[in-house]
């Protein structure tokens, strides 16, 4: 009988006969880990070297690799997919209308309307029905027809979004170009948020604001992205009837506030005293002008006050209508002068009184603009406090710069 040594191969599933000198395999299962036990019974009568069973057994392995790959019995390979990006647009509706579409509580115009979704309105598509898209937008969940929105069209949606930059530092210089180096052409206060033009250059943002474009340090600004959403029956109520008190009370304290000035002419010099110095301005003023007080409860009685003050200093962080004011001060302290109170702020003011569209603007409502604001008076044109080279000037047409809202007082 030939001396034979006998190896099993257990932890890569595999039995194989190894007979020294004459080396052959048997059957295997596809090879893992390796060897964790063997077992051995050599004759006596004739000693195996233990060089040639080392070597045997590296063999082997070889062997074992060599005949999986013959036999087929490849280790399994995972298909892994790689996951598709989605487009952050994909799922999002924008409302394509002149005024607005009804949201309903199901997908048929005899069901009730739940809430309105306004032109530039965006939502999220979580459903489709018969030609109509289930959407959220807001805090209105329902169905609006589909041939009133626009689904994943990327274009469409940045139009009707908003890139903002929120100013976090207190004062916010914007520069020319994209340095530290370039020339600052104006200031911005804590606060107040811009419109994104490019994002482009690492390290900064470039932003609208009155004096063109210009560059701000991503350093100091959070940006995100601004979208109107739809708007329920109840919130619609309760806005409805919140313009109306605020209107109401608008117009008692402008009254009011006429009904107290004082006016005396002497000769050619009017004197009066205002709310927003607390100083009698006359013809012998710093400014050396001599202003009407503010009559009437009315838009143009507003513009018509306003307008006075052209020719008078821009002063950043002002609000004197005659020693120096910026844009917010302006319109601050010419509604003041009505017996209104509005924040010295450009981005909250875009929350006072109630919006318009541009096409209904008369004279007296507040024009907002990226990081600026002014007072519509007529015929296309805006009063403004406009830059420190123009100080307060009129501007037309009205539309020079995108307006983001029109906010009404009376």
């Amino acid at each position: 009988m030939d001396h034979k040594d006998y190896i099993r191969l257990t932890a890569c599933g595999l039995v194989g006969a190894l007979t020294i000198g004459s080396f052959t395999v048997g059957a295997y299962a596809a090879p893992t880990a390796g060897i964790t036990s063997y077992t051995a019974n050599i004759a006596t009568s004739s000693a195996a070297p233990t060089a040639g069973f080392s070597l045997a057994l590296s063999q082997c392995a070889a062997a074992v690799e060599d005949e999986a790959v013959v036999a087929g019995a490849q280790p399994e390979v995972k298909k892994v997919e790689t996951p598709v990006l989605k487009s952050e647009y994909e799922d999002k509706a924008v409302a394509v209308v002149d005024d607005y579409v009804n949201v309903r509580k199901k997908a048929t115009t005899d069901s009730k309307a739940v809430g309105k979704l306004y032109k530039n309105n965006v939502g999220t598509v979580i459903g489709e029905k018969n030609g109509w898209y289930k959407i959220k937008s807001g805090n209105v969940t329902g169905y609006v027809k589909g041939e009133f929105v626009s689904v994943g069209d990327e274009k469409k949606l940045k139009k009707a979004g908003r890139r903002v930059a929120l100013v976090d530092t207190e004062t916010l210089k914007v520069r020319k170009g994209a340095s530290t180096d370039s020339e600052v052409i104006t200031l911005v206060p804590g606060g107040d948020d811009l419109t994104v033009v490019d994002e482009s250059k690492e390290g900064w943002v470039q932003v609208s604001v009155n004096e063109g474009k210009g560059y701000v340090s991503s350093d100091f600004v959070t940006l995100s992205t601004e979208y109107t959403y739809a708007e329920s029956a109840a919130e619609e109520k309760a806005r409805l009837q919140k313009e109306k008190e605020e209107r109401e009370a608008a117009e008692a304290a402008a009254a009011k506030a006429t009904a107290n000035q004082s006016v005396s002419s002497t000769g050619n010099s009017t004197s009066q005293k205002t709310e927003e110095t607390g100083q009698t301005s006359s013809s012998g003023s710093d400014s050396g002008k001599s202003y009407s007080a503010p009559s009437g409860s009315s838009g143009s009685s507003v513009a018509n006050f306003a307008c006075q003050f052209v020719g008078n200093p821009y002063v950043y962080g002002g609000s004197s209508l005659t020693n120096g004011t910026d844009c917010s001060g302006f319109v601050m302290s010419v509604y003041a002068n009505f017996g209104v109170s509005l924040p010295h702020s450009s981005s909250a003011l875009r929350s006072v009184g109630y919006g318009v569209s541009t096409s209904e603007m008369q004279p007296g409502d507040i024009v907002c603009y990226s990081g600026h604001v002014g007072i519509y008076i007529g015929n296309n044109s805006i009063v403004h406090a406009s830059n420190p080279q123009s100080g307060i000037k009129i501007t037309s047409p009205a539309n020079y710069r995108t307006i983001l809202a029109v906010r009404r007082i009376f």
